[in-house]
Formats: C-alpha cells, sequence, structure tokens
C-alpha cells in the first residue's frame, strides 16, 4: 500500500516522546491518517517542504466562531481614541440608508479613555440606531434611538446580573453590562440559520489561514452568547454544504437546558431533549460541554472578585446570577451527564465554581470528566492547587495579556499581576493547560497567542507577571494537545503520531526554538485537514 501523501525535507515537531520534543523529517499520509513518522514509505504525491517545520494543527480551547464571523462584516471598533470612533460611526451612517443600524464590535475604554456616550453616537449617526459591543463581549453601548426602543430613554430598569448605567442625574447613558444586553439582543435575535453558515464558513477561512483545524465554540443555543435557538442546526447545515471549513466542538449555553422527562429511576436532571448531551457526532462536529457563566469581564470591571479593583475603590464586581441558582445548574448539569464549562474570571466566581464542580463528584462521581474553567483569570494559588487535585481543566488566554494586559493591570494593580491568566503555576501544578483565545474579544492567531504566553509583556511593553511566562515548546504543547486534552481528544489529535488524524500546520520556522520576541512573526505556509492541503500561503 503507498500512503496517498509524503511530507519530506521537512522539521516535524511531533510532540511525541517523554519531552515532547522529538523532531522527525517526514511524515507519510493515508486517507485522514497519519501513518508514518520518520519511516521510508512510498507514497503516491511527495511534497519537499525545503526544511520548513510541521506541527500538530492549531486548536483553539474557546472561541466564538459565528460571532467572529459576524463581527468580520461590521464595524471595526479597534481604534486609538474616542474621536476616532465617533468618526467611524460617522462614516458608516453617511452610507446607510435612515432606517439601517450602525453595528460595530471591539472597542475597549482602557485604549480610548471611556465608554461611548448615547448623545455623542446619536451626532454621528444622524438619527440612525446604533448598537456598539465591547471587546470582551460582555457589554455594550446603544443610542438614544434603541433606548427609546427599550423604553429607557430616561430611567434605568432592574437587571438580574447585569446593569443598565446611570449618569450622575440617573439618566441612562447607553452602556448595557452582562445580562441587561438581553435587552437589546430581544430586537435583533434570533439571527437566520442562512446567515449563520455564511459567518461560520468566513471565520472558518481565516482560521485555515492560521494553521488551527480545530475549535470549541464557546457557547451556542441561548444567553447573550447564541445566535439562536437553533444554532447547532447551522453548524450541521455547514457541514451539510461543505462549508464548515475545520474541526468543531460546540459548547451549548446552559439557558438551552431544561428539565428532562424519563423514567424515575433514569434521574435524568437537565439537558436537551431525548437525552442528548456532552460527545454526541464525530470528529468534525461535535457536542462538547454546557457553557454556564458565573461571572463577567476583568477589564470591564464586572468579574466576582474577593478584593476590590484597584482602579476602583469599593467595586468587586458581581456574579450573572444569585450563587445558589448558579450551584444548582452546575449540579444539575453534572448529574445529568454532561461536561461543564464554567465562565469564571474572578477568584470569588473561581471559588464558588470549584466548590459546585467538588460537590458535584461527590454526590454523583464520574471518572475523568475534566470539568472546565473558562478563563479562570484572576486565580489565587491555592486555587490553582485545587484545581489540580480535582482534575478541573483551566482554560486561560494567553492572548489577553498583550492585547488587554494594560487594562488588566489597571484594575488589579501589580501585586496580583502573576495571578492574571496564569500558565507557568499550571504546568508546575500539574495541570495540561490548553491553549485558547475566545475570539472575537482578541485577536486569535494561535501564534499571537504562543507568543505572549512565553513572553508575557502587554502590546505596549508593559511586562504582565513574567514569572507566569512557558516556553516556547510548552506554548506549543498548549495549543496542540493541551486543547484536545480539554477537548477529551488527545487520542485523536495533538500530536503527529500514526493513527492520529493527518491535522497539521507547515511554519516557516519553530516556535520552540526561535527567539521568543520573533514568535509573533512566523508565518503559516500551509494547512492540512484530514489529509488534504485546505490552505496555502
Amino acid at each position: 500500500m503507498k500512503a496517498d501523501l509524503l511530507l519530506t525535507n521537512a522539521r516535524v515537531r511531533t510532540l511525541e516522546g517523554p519531552g515532547r520534543d522529538r523532531v522527525a523529517r517526514s511524515v507519510a499520509i493515508w486517507r485522514d491518517r497519519v501513518v508514518a513518522v520518520d519511516d521510508d514509505v512510498a507514497a503516491h504525491r511527495v511534497l519537499d517542504l525545503d526544511g520548513a517545520v510541521v506541527v500538530p494543527g492549531f486548536h483553539d480551547a474557546h472561541n466564538h466562531m459565528a460571532w467572529f464571523g459576524q463581527s468580520l462584516t461590521e464595524l471595526d471598533l479597534r481604534l486609538p481614541s474616542l474621536e476616532a470612533l465617533y468618526d467611524a460611526v460617522a462614516e458608516r451612517a453617511r452610507d446607510l440608508p435612515p432606517d439601517a443600524w450602525v453595528v460595530g464590535a471591539g472597542y475597549d475604554e482602557n485604549k480610548i479613555g471611556a465608554h461611548p456616550e448615547r448623545d455623542a453616537l446619536d451626532r454621528a449617526a444622524g438619527g440612525r440606531r446604533v448598537w456598539l459591543r465591547h471587546t470582551s463581549g460582555h457589554m455594550c453601548v446603544v443610542n438614544s434611538a434603541l433606548l427609546a426602543d427599550l423604553g429607557l430613554s430616561e430611567a434605568a430598569v432592574e437587571v438580574p446580573g447585569g446593569r443598565v448605567v446611570v449618569d450622575a442625574a440617573g439618566r441612562p447613558t447607553g452602556l448595557l453590562q452582562e445580562q441587561a444586553q438581553h435587552l437589546v439582543n430581544d430586537l435583533v435575535l434570533p439571527y437566520p440559520v442562512a446567515g449563520l453558515v455564511e459567518a461560520i464558513e468566513r471565520a472558518g477561512q481565516v482560521y485555515l489561514s492560521q494553521g488551527l483545524t480545530s475549535v470549541v465554540e464557546a457557547g451556542v443555543g441561548g444567553g447573550w452568547i447564541g445566535r439562536s435557538p437553533v444554532e447547532v442546526a447551522a453548524y450541521q447545515e455547514a457541514r451539510a454544504q461543505g462549508r464548515l471549513p475545520l474541526r468543531v466542538e460546540l459548547m451549548v449555553a446552559a439557558d438551552a437546558l431544561r428539565p428532562l422527562e424519563g423514567h424515575a429511576d433514569d434521574d435524568l436532571g437537565l439537558g436537551l431533549d431525548l437525552g442528548i448531551r456532552t460527545g454526541l457526532g464525530d470528529d468534525r462536529l461535535r457536542l462538547g460541554p454546557v457553557k454556564i457563566f458565573s461571572d463577567g469581564s476583568l477589564i470591564g470591571h464586572t468579574c466576582a472578585l474577593t478584593d476590590e479593583f484597584a482602579d476602583t475603590p469599593g467595586e468587586k464586581g458581581y456574579l450573572q446570577d444569585d450563587a445558589d441558582a448558579l450551584r444548582d445548574r452546575i449540579l444539575g448539569a453534572h448529574r445529568s451527564g454532561w461536561r461543564v464549562a464554567a465562565h469564571a474570571i474572578g477568584d470569588a466566581a473561581i471559588d464558588l465554581v470549584l466548590d459546585a464542580y467538588e460537590e458535584a463528584q461527590r454526590r454523583w462521581p464520574r471518572p475523568d470528566v475534566r470539568h472546565r474553567i473558562e478563563h479562570f483569570g484572576v486565580s489565587r494559588p491555592d486555587q490553582v492547587a485545587r484545581a489540580a487535585a480535582l482534575g478541573v481543566v483551566p482554560v486561560p488566554q494567553g492572548r489577553f495579556v498583550g492585547e488587554i494586559g494594560d487594562g488588566m493591570l489597571r484594575a488589579l494593580g501589580a501585586e496580583r499581576a502573576s495571578w492574571i491568566y496564569r500558565y507557568r503555576s499550571l504546568l508546575d501544578a500539574g495541570i495540561v493547560a490548553p491553549g485558547s483565545s475566545d475570539r472575537p474579544v482578541v485577536d486569535g492567531t494561535p501564534l499571537l497567542g504562543i507568543h505572549d504566553m512565553v513572553n508575557r509583556r502587554t502590546d505596549s511593553g508593559r511586562e504582565c507577571g513574567p514569572e507566569e511566562a512557558i516556553t516556547g515548546l510548552e506554548a506549543l504543547t498548549a495549543y496542540t494537545l493541551g486543547s484536545a486534552h480539554a477537548s477529551h481528544q488527545e487520542h485523536d489529535r495533538g500530536t503527529i503520531a500514526p493513527g492520529k488524524l493527518a491535522d497539521l500546520a507547515v511554519l516557516d520556522d519553530d516556535p520552540a526554538t526561535v527567539s521568543p520576541r520573533v514568535i509573533r512573526d512566523l508565518t503559516v505556509l500551509r494547512t492540512v485537514l484530514g489529509g488534504e492541503v485546505v490552505w496555502e500561503a
């Protein structure tokens, strides 16, 4: 038997072996699997890589694919100043009919000085409705026209787990935090399946160009993060049309779960109809954990801390629901067979989630369940040790240090800088840490994330907990094998070995050995998915 494809004259970073440091010269592929590494194998097609580096395909353990795909057609608000933002809104508004909305995403008040304000947006938009989403995704700003639609022109309403922000006179400013965003969502959701398919395909093509072959979509079907109650159908339709460019695991928003009916002996708890739960699907599209939000954003000052924010004395953030309700949601999902991925950024929220996971395992034990804590953003040393002891998988975002690290440092102060999106401490505790981006919150290019995991500097050059830096090899392993492990898929992907999926990225140099300062400048030359070259520079 001949292999279908032989990649030769390469530096193959297999990530196999005790030190994950084995380097081979060739990879042979038959159909969608690796069949040989460094063996003399005949092949129908031979590709001489002229010394390029082959690594396992990158795996983003936490991203928002449909949201990112939609954002590519919206106004990009990653701008240097508030004035530039207003100018961009005005320019976009000039090209729109009077009844159209100006929709944008990506602004960061830590970089532009303040949140946009409703009256200034009114002037810029010429009477059109304006909806601008914060880069964190945990808040948005609307103008007076939309506030009028919501009945909030002159007075706020109470929103459990959220906030309609008002000025000193009690007048809404246009800023809606956390669950208050549902007020706008009720006007625009659900998005049609056809539009979501387009967004999924648009995002996936970008991902392939960056060496990504697998991603976890961190929340579909409900909550402020979901785009439609039938969002899974959009991914299925994308696949059926050949428009799902890479492998996707879907987290189901907890809002989509409900009490299940069945025999009393089944003790079903919460779930989807027919008892569907984590694991349904195949290696191209499958259901992953249930997504539960416990708190908000660090740079947005809405995550739940045990001590106050450094730059806003007296403020500690807040939970997105009553603590007992969050605990019951986690217990119910665990009991019914789901893996749980709980969003918890502040250390107070992390405490709540760890308590719930420990109780769930004590009451309904399950082997190697690998419940996750998404972000694990501000974690104390005792919480790292406890997560390791419980077998919990923290899912931090290395790129946050670079792109929004200055805002995080202001929020926490220098004394807590080493608590921010840790990696060194996780690895030293024996945790298999994954790589992820939370795209489109930040630029999700994997090589940028690896760069920041190694260098621990903000894009402005400030150190951000340098003691949490890891090596290039460790960061590469996190973005491949670590993320596969977080998805219970390490048997199938994450290293280059016979029998594993032939998902590969070809780079112009090796992130494990180049100078740490140039990792971000490396180039993806090719992406291979299931043995097929699906992208070339």
